[in-house]
């Protein structure tokens, strides 16, 4: 009888550790996928010339245009809404928070370098360019442990 229930409770264990480690992999999942999304939304932002400028021959980013494509790239990317709140299907449960976007322009001098000491980024830019960081959670299937929360960097510059 012993053997039956300690058999039982080894189950048990064996299960729910199994369970933490899928946890662990679909969270690894996650951030892979979203720092593909912020890569993908840092660059789309980095494409937007400012037209009336470069008919004068200045390569310059326009940063409206340049914070519309970022927002609507991850907006598709990660499934999200007009306030950066996830969708339905989803592998978010919170919002996006956009804790920097900063576009680089021509009034800068070249190589260029960015740094952020709060969130420890530094990157340099040959040229005009967007640098983006967004705090993202991703909720544990087990309530009793914390969410996993990330810090995303990306940043391009101007590609011509």
């Amino acid at each position: 009888m012993a053997k039956l229930v300690f058999s039982v409770l080894m189950i048990v264990v064996w299960w729910t550790l199994h369970a933490l480690q899928m946890d662990e992999e679909v969270a690894m999942g996650t951030v892979h996928e979203a720092k593909r999304a912020i890569d993908r939304a840092a660059h789309a932002a980095a494409q937007q010339l400012d037209r009336n400028k470069l008919e004068m021959g200045v390569l310059s980013l326009q940063p409206e245009s340049a914070r519309g494509a970022a927002w609507d790239y991850l907006r598709g990317n990660l499934a999200l809404d007009a306030e950066l709140n996830p969708l339905p299907g989803s592998f978010l449960r919170e919002a996006a928070d956009v804790r920097a976007f900063v576009v680089v322009n021509e009034d800068e001098v070249f190589p260029y370098t960015y740094r952020n000491s709060q969130y420890g980024y530094e990157v340099t830019l040959a040229r005009p360019g967007v640098v983006l960081i967004v705090h993202l959670e991703y909720p544990r299937l087990f309530g009793v442990l914390a969410p996993v929360e990330w810090d995303l960097k990306g940043s391009a510059e101007l590609v011509y």
